[in-house]
């Protein structure tokens, strides 16, 4: 699948990021139309091309007919006043229609803000009340963003260091240094760019998109480049306001073995609550696995071992939430080397819906077919029907279509045979 790559050597804003990504082929109307299922004030959404210092991009227009006070356009001064809650924002896209991956990664996304502004505030994430970041055409750029890497098929995201800017901003609680209490405490452990500038380069809406959706912070790595986008902001600088993206395809496969790193712990003296609260933590910072063990530790003391399976540069971000989340003194880390199947998602077509499979394989030999838990449990749910009942289903239905396959692959190799 292809990988994106995020220029934000100039930062990133949500409307550059979604006009960017249009620019480099996601189809628009895909974004619309999904957007236009969720129960969201009526918009309008395009894109226009303008001409940034010799630059050619896209930049969003994004229209509200009406406000909900009445036919006040909320382009109007106080339309950012218009706050919604962390908590229903989440449920809104829960209970959507969206694409699994489109719900996995707007969540991520509006639950790293959420976890921002409540330290900063001191109050529990799912109560914060979003001011800026809660404004309907934030919610519309992070969705719309999520539907757009979605389009492109986006698998991986990969950085470079992130401008922020400097000098002060005016906000919904006062007056504050650039970058805003939230941008900052989203970027913590995100490498920033040396890019002294007056004024606002990454939003919140924008850092929260690196904290939750990057994998890796780098130069441009060996790829071969399949589209390149720009996306304007709407702000005008001396330089470009522009965030460039590049879909890109890996000159080289994805190995047969990896190295993965194990972080372990145990602790004697921590409730469960926080051990739930804990993974939950642990996989919104891309742990690849995190399972808990029980031991007997000193004294004859029940206790649980913590193991967080993770790649190299995600390591010292876990170590820090284990550290700050548990009772633990120290966290131990080991390398290993692992062997992993190649993977790609197809659809299967049942009487519940079209529900993603995963399927496992290595050359043209299959080794597992693994359905959707998420797409499961929600067609389960929504056709009132057991969840075993549609998995079965599923599993039927992938596997009747990989004999197919299998036996179509067969026959052409044997006519190329019989032809030579």
């Amino acid at each position: 699948m292809p990988l994106l790559y995020l220029d934000c050597q100039y930062g990133i804003a949500g409307d550059m990021a979604l006009s960017a990504l249009i620019d480099a082929g996601a189809d628009i109307n895909y974004v619309i139309s999904h957007l236009n299922g969720l129960p969201v004030d009526p918009f309008v959404l395009g894109v226009s091309t303008v001409n940034q210092h010799g630059i050619q991009a896209k930049t969003l227009q994004l229209f509200f007919p009406l406000a909900d006070t009445g036919p006040t356009p909320l382009s109007a001064p106080g339309r950012h006043l218009h706050h919604r809650r962390a908590s229903a924002i989440l449920a809104m896209i829960e209970s959507s229609s969206l694409p699994l991956r489109v719900k996995q990664r707007a969540t991520a996304v509006f639950s790293a803000l959420a976890r921002a502004e409540g330290k900063i505030h001191g109050i529990p994430p799912d109560e914060v009340h979003f001011h800026e970041v809660g404004a309907m055409d934030s919610i519309i750029d992070i969705i719309g963003v999520c539907l757009a890497l979605e389009s492109l098929d986006i698998d991986r995201i990969i950085a470079s260091p992130v401008a922020v800017g400097g000098g002060k901003k005016q906000m919904a609680h006062g007056c504050y240094p650039i970058p805003a209490p939230a941008t900052a405490e989203l970027l913590l452990g995100i490498p920033l760019a040396d890019f002294p500038v007056e004024g606002e380069l990454t939003t919140p809406t924008g850092a929260a998109f690196i904290n939750a959706l990057v994998h890796e912070f780098r130069a441009l790595p060996a790829v071969t480049l399949s589209a390149i986008g720009y996306g304007a902001g709407k702000k005008r600088f001396s330089h470009p306001n522009i965030l460039r993206v590049m879909v890109c395809e890996s000159a080289e496969s994805r190995p047969e073995r990896e190295t993965v790193v194990t972080l372990q712990c145990e602790m004697d003296d921590i409730s469960g609550e926080n051990l739930g609260y804990v993974m939950e933590r642990l996989f919104e910072q891309q742990a690849l696995d995190v399972y808990y063990t029980p031991v007997y530790m000193k004294k004859n003391r029940p206790g649980t071992l913590v193991t967080v399976l993770c790649r190299p540069e995600d390591s010292a971000m876990l170590e820090e939430i284990l550290l700050l989340e548990t009772s633990t003194f120290g966290v131990r880390q080991t390398r290993h080397s692992r062997l992993i199947l190649q993977r790609r998602i197809e659809y299967v077509t049942t009487p519940y819906g079209d529900i993603a499979v995963k399927i496992g394989f290595r050359g043209q030999r299959v080794y597992h077919t693994a359905p959707e838990y998420e797409q499961v449990r929600l067609a389960a749910k929504n056709h009132r029907v057991p969840f075993d009942l549609v998995w079965g289903t599923v599993r039927q239905s992938a596997n009747a279509d990989w004999a197919a396959a299998c036996l179509k692959t067969s026959q052409v190799v044997t006519d190329s045979a019989t032809k030579i």
